[in-house]
C-alpha cells in the first residue's frame, strides 16, 4: 500500500483498517474503525480534508478528492464519508457529504458540494450535480439524479449488511 504525507499533513487510519497495496493514500485522510480501502482506488487529501467513518468501504478504482480554498470557491469542498457507507467500484466522491448508512452505486460520481442523508442508495452510474441535497430514505438515479421511490425496509438492511460483510472481508484480508 502507498500511504504518503503531503506538505506535512501525515494521513491518520485506524489500526484495523485494510488499504490495498495498491491503493494509494496522500496528504489529509482520516479513515475510522473497520473501514476499508480496495485496489487502485486513490484517496488524495492534497489541497483540503479526507474523512472516512467507521465500518466504510470504499471499492475498487475509486477516486475521492477535494477542492482547494480559492477565489471561486471559498473555503474549499473537503471530503466527508461517514459510517457503516458502502462505496461501490469506480465512484467518484469530490468535496461532498455522505452521511452514514448509505450505498453509492458503482460509477456514480457526487460533486463539489453535494450532501447525501443518512440511508440513501444511489444507483449505479448516476451523477450528483454539484450543491445537489438528497433526501434521506430513498433510491435516487439518474444523470442528473432524481428521486425515484422511497427504499424498502429491506433494502435499508441491505445497506448496513453490505458494511458489515466488507468488514469480515477486509478482516480475512488482514489476516
Amino acid at each position: 500500500m502507498t500511504i504518503r504525507n503531503f506538505n506535512n499533513l501525515q494521513p491518520a487510519i485506524h489500526s484495523t483498517c485494510f488499504i490495498d497495496e495498491t491503493a494509494l493514500v496522500l496528504g489529509d485522510v482520516e479513515m475510522g474503525e473497520d473501514s476499508s480501502i480496495w485496489p487502485f482506488t486513490v484517496a488524495r487529501g492534497d489541497v483540503n480534508s479526507i474523512k472516512i467513518g467507521s465500518n466504510t468501504n470504499i471499492q475498487d478504482n475509486s477516486v475521492l478528492h477535494v477542492t482547494h480554498d480559492g477565489p471561486y470557491n471559498p473555503g474549499g469542498y473537503d471530503l466527508v464519508i461517514g459510517n457503516k457507507v458502502t462505496v461501490g467500484h469506480r465512484v467518484i466522491l469530490h468535496g461532498c457529504r455522505v452521511a452514514d448508512s448509505c450505498l453509492i452505486g458503482m460509477g456514480a460520481i457526487i460533486m463539489d458540494g453535494a450532501v447525501i442523508e443518512p440511508q440513501s442508495l444511489i444507483a449505479a452510474g448516476s451523477l450528483v450535480p454539484p450543491n445537489k441535497h438528497l433526501e434521506s430514505g430513498y433510491l435516487w438515479m439518474g444523470s442528473p439524479v432524481k428521486k425515484i421511490r422511497a427504499l424498502t425496509a429491506e433494502e435499508i438492511e441491505s445497506i448496513d449488511y453490505s458494511s458489515k460483510n466488507y468488514v469480515k472481508l477486509k478482516n480475512q484480508h488482514l489476516t
